[in-house]
């Protein structure tokens, strides 16, 4: 199942690197839009829980 997260503070394609440092950790299957500030990703509300934790370990804020 795709879940989208929001990112409020993701302005820049830096921001998208980072985000996406800390999500290859996860082994999760994602894919970041900066258009709409968002995370897709692939998977169950326990793949959500891991995607958020990364964001917010990569210093942003989820929505």
């Amino acid at each position: 199942m795709k879940r989208i997260i929001f990112v409020r503070d993701m302005s820049c394609q830096k921001c998208v690197d980072r985000i996406a440092n800390e999500l290859d950790n996860t082994r999760l299957d994602y894919e970041i839009n900066l258009k709409n500030k968002s995370v897709a990703i692939e998977g169950d509300n326990d793949a959500l829980y891991v995607a958020k934790q990364a964001i917010a370990q990569a210093g942003y804020t989820v929505m």
